[in-house]
């Protein structure tokens, strides 16, 4: 009896789409299995474009997490919205997520007029969770069936999971054969350092007022192994745009700035798993989200 031939290995690009908050990363942390991009609840927490690795057998899918499609207000969330917008050149499928309900906005129709345009696409419904009621998903998937761009509609919850394993299934026609291009234990291409870095943004985030968080930026200055005992050193640069914001990270008697690092170095510690000794700085550079040269030193490069 002849045995079956195997399947050809292929690889999958598929870039993430859509208006802040409506869950892109953690659709991306769920199907990777992994937190390779920080959730909150605050818009525009993803600034750069991550990437999630799933090796399902011969196939491997490579997910692209881009910043929330949104109208710029500084150079900052300029640099976003063209991350979000150059990567539907990269790959070979986009997802783009939608709300279950509520007013499409401009910068979400402006993506779906790219769509139309280019292509291929899938719609992506999510947070069907909060939904009690068939009759609005069946109206919200026929407006996205008009824009008559994507090639299906699916309905998912990244926070309970619902639906989310069957889109390996949709996406997998899209791939290309050819050799992995990342290793299949992999579950992204982000450094250790960079994923240290949006940890602790992710609980500066999550801890402070709303005006403050998108003033933040962090960087890893120092990540080194001690060669007589199984930790990490880690010092982290939190730079912020107002001496006042300052004061406020830091907070009385230390109280924020202790919570923030208490909290990022067990979500570090579980990433790497190892002991960590993290140690915080805060740092001003005023109005560095619309300084070309900030945004360049601080990493942000351009699409």
């Amino acid at each position: 009896m002849a045995k079956p031939i195997p399947e050809m290995p292929s690889s999958v690009f598929v870039a993430l789409v859509g208006r802040p908050n409506v869950g892109k990363s953690s659709l991306t942390n769920y199907l990777v299995g992994e937190k390779v991009a920080i959730v909150t609840q605050k818009p525009q927490t993803t600034r750069s474009r991550i990437t999630g690795i799933i090796t399902k057998g011969p196939v491997q899918y490579v997910l692209m997490d881009t910043p929330g499609i949104h109208a710029a207000r500084n150079k900052l969330d300029a640099r976003m919205t063209q991350t979000a917008a150059a990567s539907l050149k990269d790959v070979d499928v986009t997802l783009m997520l939608f709300e279950p309900e509520g007013e499409f906005t401009d910068a979400e129709l402006r993506m779906v007029a790219a769509l139309q345009k280019g292509g291929p696409a899938v719609a992506v419904i999510n947070k069907v969770d909060l939904l009690n009621s068939l009759t609005k998903l069946e109206a919200r998937r026929r407006q996205i069936e008009e824009f008559g761009c994507f090639d299906k509609v699916l309905t998912v919850s990244a926070k309970d999971g619902t639906g989310c394993d069957e889109l390996f299934a949709v996406l997998n026609p899209y791939g290309n054969e050819g050799p992995h291009y990342f290793d299949d234990e992999a579950f992204t291409d982000m450094p250790e350092k960079e994923l240290v870095a949006e940890l602790v943004r992710e609980k500066a985030l999550l801890f402070m007022r709303d005006e403050i968080p998108h003033g933040i930026a962090v960087v890893v200055e120092r990540f080194k192994e001690r060669p007589d005992k199984d930790l990490i050193d880690i010092d982290v640069d939190i730079y912020c745009e107002r001496k006042s914001h300052k004061g406020m990270i830091i907070g009385g008697g230390g109280q924020m700035l202790k919570k923030i690092g208490s909290a990022a170095r067990a979500d570090i510690e579980e990433l790497l798993g190892v002991k960590v000794n993290l140690q915080c700085w805060v740092k001003v550079r005023e109005d560095w989200r619309d300084s070309e040269q900030q945004l360049n030193n601080l990493g942000f490069a351009k699409p």
